[in-house]
């Protein structure tokens, strides 16, 4: 007979999902948390209502500091940390803020992971280092603004010019592009699709920052211009050909997404449950009615598979096992369901849901965007759909 002890239900983890983490990822988890409470919740709304991330270099060296830019790369002063605890660094951030988690995404898992997947070893002394320590900031450019689904199609060029590749085009919906110290830009050659470490004080390289947004408005978003810009040979990815390249990156910055949304979805959560034991209607906590209480326990199930999901595909890139297709079906059903559950949220909160006095509309206006970058539900359905018949209905 298991005499064992159950402990006490919590609603804050109905699911009692934390006993599946090893002492080590809640300490992860626990110090991420503390300086996203301490250095960027008593700031975040002001910073979305007027559209700027203040001190964002000062910021970035202190994620530095903490260990997250890169925290699951090896070697030239990354981490080394497992893919399960940078999974729980981005649900903490991303309960933040999607765009506090989109700066390290962008930094980590694109702009990082790149040069240390294909970069060369003088690209990755050069940068890595510095880079992990929020000394130098990456960015990211793929998207273009006729050509987001379909990387293919692209038509930024780069052309040999002696000993020399020289690059004409323009990135567009770039993050961290405005601030960054490099650029990792994929151009077509006549070899295929490649990758360039671009110096963004290279002659010829400028990025405007993207104004007007109602989302990620707590995040550097750019457009990039490279106009005759001028590189070294060696500033080329030298081993990889086509979308491999782009491709394997995304699949990177996919997965913290997968955990990053179910943050905002905990967050969306935890303000609905407080507002709703708060709030009284009819003489009672509106948290007392049949349909408020039907809300709840729907957010809570749908947060509670996510991160159940979130956590097996971790566990499985740890082992080596996790295959782009899951990682898709991630990504689809953890932004998908975040989202109904801020707007589900929403609702709970009544006219103060639309109020920045409460994350919710925050969150939901933020995972429009991270529902759209990455693989939009199109592709990722697509991803899935062709997994499981065998046949491709991209085209």
């Amino acid at each position: 007979m298991n005499n064992r002890k159950i402990s006490a239900f919590d609603p804050q983890d109905p699911a009692g999902i934390d006993e599946l983490l090893t002492p080590e990822e809640k300490a992860v988890r626990a110090s991420v948390r503390q300086l996203c409470d301490e250095r960027i919740e008593p700031h975040i709304a002001e910073w979305f209502e007027h559209g700027s991330l203040p001190d964002v270099r000062n910021l970035t060296k202190e994620l530095g500091a903490l260990g997250v830019l890169g925290m699951h790369l090896e070697g030239y002063g990354c981490a080394g940390m497992s893919a399960t605890e940078y999974g729980l660094a981005c649900l903490e951030l991303e309960a933040t803020d999607s765009g506090i988690r989109s700066l390290v995404s962008v930094q980590g898992s694109l702009a990082m992971f790149a040069i240390w997947q294909w970069g060369t070893e003088q690209h990755k002394e050069e940068w890595l280092p510095r880079m992990a320590a929020g000394e130098a900031i990456g960015c990211f450019g793929l998207t273009e603004p006729d050509v987001g689904s379909d990387p293919g199609s692209m038509r930024t060029r780069a052309r040999r010019d002696g000993g020399d590749w020289i690059l004409d085009g323009r990135k567009m919906w770039i993050t961290n592009g405005s601030i960054a110290d490099v650029a990792v830009v994929w151009a077509q050659t006549d070899d295929g699709v490649r990758g360039f470490v671009v110096p963004t004080n290279t002659a010829g390289f400028s990025a405007p920052e993207i104004k007007h947004k109602l989302s990620l408005r707590a995040s550097v978003t750019s457009e990039l211009v490279l106009d005759s810009v001028r590189l070294p040979a060696e500033a080329a990815f030298p081993d990889v050909r086509g979308l491999k390249g782009p491709l394997s990156c995304l699949n990177e910055a996919r997965y913290g997404i997968v955990w990053g949304a179910m943050g905002a979805a905990r967050s969306s959560l935890q303000a609905a449950l407080s507002y709703a034991n708060d709030r009284v209607q009819f003489g009672r906590p509106v948290a007392g009615f049949q349909l408020t209480q039907q809300k709840l326990v729907d957010m809570a199930l749908e947060y509670s598979k996510g991160v159940l999901l979130a956590l097996h595909l971790g566990r499985r890139k740890d082992a080596g096992t996790l295959r782009p297709e899951q990682v898709s079906m991630g990504k689809l059903n953890n932004v998908r369901e975040a989202l109904e559950i801020c707007r589900t949220a929403r609702t709970v909160l009544g006219a103060n849901g639309i109020s920045l006095e409460y994350p919710v509309i925050r969150h939901m206006n933020n995972l429009e965007s991270v529902l759209t970058y990455e693989g939009t539900v199109e592709m990722h359905t697509l991803v899935v759909g062709q997994a499981l018949t065998g046949l491709a209905a991209f085209r």
